[in-house]
């Protein structure tokens, strides 16, 4: 790893001296391809950095502690510890820094959500997951755009398709994937008895039209009527678009835009996300579905997270974490529970490449 780390910093000193030179400064395409590649090494170099510091701070005091003057030697002790303290966590965070990263982290998503077990009540509870992405979403400065919905008549999703735009969107919504579980007495209940219902998430980071190609002749496009909600015009022009994927047999429609060349354009996008997942998920051996891998079937025991109204907690079963504010979660408030599982994950991977 040491090895490693002083090829890096030797690297960006490099890049640092090219940068400099005359010819490359004049050089806009060069400069900037070289200016992206320190940055990427920059946040490492720096721990590095520190890190040395760090230690030529303890070996002086422990020098120090050699030192015959008991009130140095009694101070030398206490810089001894906590410098050791923070030498240790700096070890760690430069073993973090050196994990391989997720190419897509920093991409734009699309994220999908469809009720699962419950009926209405599913669909309702769809709605709120909805809400939820998009409340953390607006926190973070993102843009959300919806890409197909299928609504119910009481305000619920049967399922609905969005897009997150935002630098990072992938690396922290990616932690969402999966079966999401709510236990509530619903509005229509009359004996207030609780229900548990479920909804899935899959969250697929946006393909660039050169990762998959798709050959038009590939695809079937049909043109229909709307059947969703939005007036007059909706129903008299056919506007929404189905596009099926001959090859692979997936299926995507769109219907929430009126013209219908933009309805096609947002289920061209869904459709390279979900081609990219697959693809990705084949060279690794497991399911070609992405959706279907990220969620299961959408049963309630294939949980990863429940949501209590009647105790106001909300646990990630993944890590055993458990907190007492649903409804800030509910509005947006989830940072701390994708940290957590992020920070779980990392874990892992630093177990495993420790091993």
């Amino acid at each position: 790893m040491w090895d490693r780390l002083a090829d890096l910093e030797a690297r960006f000193e490099e890049l640092t001296a090219e940068m400099g030179r005359p010819e490359v400064a004049a050089d806009f395409e060069r400069l900037q391809a070289l200016a992206r590649e320190r940055a990427g090494l920059e946040d490492v170099v720096t721990l590095y950095r520190e890190y040395r510091r760090l230690q030529s701070a303890l070996a002086d005091a422990r020098s120090m502690a050699t030192d015959g003057d008991a009130e140095l030697v009694a101070l030398a002790k206490e810089e001894i510890a906590s410098l050791s303290e923070r030498l240790e966590a700096a070890e760690t965070q430069l073993k973090q820094s050196l994990l391989p990263k997720d190419p897509h982290d920093e991409r734009d998503v699309i994220v999908e959500v469809r009720a699962g077990t419950g009926g209405d009540e599913a669909a309702l509870f769809a709605a709120d997951l909805y809400r939820m992405y998009t409340r953390f979403a607006d926190r973070q400065r993102w843009q959300t755009q919806v890409l197909s919905s299928n609504p119910t008549g009481i305000g619920g999703f049967k399922e609905i398709i969005f897009e997150v735009r935002g630098r990072g969107a992938f690396s922290r919504l990616k932690y969402e994937s999966g079966v999401h579980r709510v236990q509530r007495v619903p509005e229509t209940e009359a004996q207030g008895r609780r229900h548990t219902s479920a909804a899935t998430v899959a969250v697929l980071p946006e393909a660039e039209d050169v990762e998959v190609a798709i050959n038009e002749d590939e695809l079937r496009i049909d043109i229909f009527h709307s059947s969703g909600h939005g007036g007059q015009n909706v129903q008299k022009v056919a506007s929404a678009v189905r596009i099926t994927h001959l090859p692979s047999g997936l299926v995507v429609t769109c219907q929430d835009e009126r013209s219908q060349a933009k309805n096609k354009m947002k289920a061209m996008a869904v459709l390279r996300a979900r081609l990219l997942a697959m693809k990705e998920r084949a060279q690794q051996e497991e399911i070609s579905e992405a959706r279907r891998s990220q969620v299961g079937t959408g049963e309630r025991s294939e949980k990863i997270r429940t949501y209590n109204f009647p105790q106001d907690r909300v646990t990630d079963h993944r890590i055993g974490l458990t907190v007492h504010n649903l409804q800030s979660i509910l509005d947006g408030e989830i940072d701390d529970l994708i940290d957590a599982v992020a920070t779980s994950q990392q874990a892992k991977l630093l177990e495993q490449a420790t091993a």
